[in-house]
């Protein structure tokens, strides 16, 4: 699954659950307030793993290219250099959504 895949599924499942909570409440059914509490957590659980995850992506190719265009620099293959920029930016964006 993709990120922004993950992304809306987790959230429309925490806010189902949130929905599914609020409504056993009101109506005096535990048993669909502790289902929706349940179901929000664990989407909440998983958006979080997958921030985490996407975040450590980030910081990966944002070392790759740093790496890239040191490299580019000193061998003077503007190429690499230019990738290597590319994939800096790649992984700020990546840490910073």
């Amino acid at each position: 699954m993709s990120n922004l895949t993950e992304k809306i599924s987790n959230t429309a499942n925490s806010t189902i659950g949130g929905a599914k909570q609020t409504i056993g409440n009101a109506i005096g059914n535990p048993d669909l307030a502790a289902n929706g509490a349940s179901q929000k957590a664990q989407a909440d659980a998983a958006q979080r793993a997958a921030d985490a995850k996407t975040h450590a992506e980030g910081l990966g190719h944002k070392a790759e290219g740093q790496v890239q265009q040191t490299v580019g620099q000193v061998t003077g293959n503007t190429t690499m250099e230019a990738r290597g920029h590319a994939n800096e930016a790649r992984g700020e964006l990546e840490r910073n959504v």
